[in-house]
């Protein structure tokens, strides 16, 4: 029992270091971060946390967070 108990606190320990932190908590992904900035708009803004998070536990996740747009900060 204890072995089995131990082995999936691992296994949950490794899938969660291996998500990408602004996908998995930024919560719901708005029309705004999806759509990218026409010639002449501002630029979107980063969630500095989220990044910081992906760069730190697995820095793949940040390439799901740019592609699914969740890194920006909502509007």
């Amino acid at each position: 029992m204890k072995k089995s108990l131990t082995r999936s606190l691992f296994a949950l320990a490794i899938l969660a270091s291996m998500s990408s932190c602004a996908t998995v908590f930024g919560g719901r992904v708005t029309e705004y971060q999806r759509t990218k900035p026409a010639v002449g708009q501002p630029a979107r803004e980063i969630r500095a946390g989220a990044l910081i998070a992906d760069v730190f536990l697995f820095w793949p996740g940040a390439i799901v967070d740019f592609a699914t747009g969740a890194i920006y900060r909502p509007k």
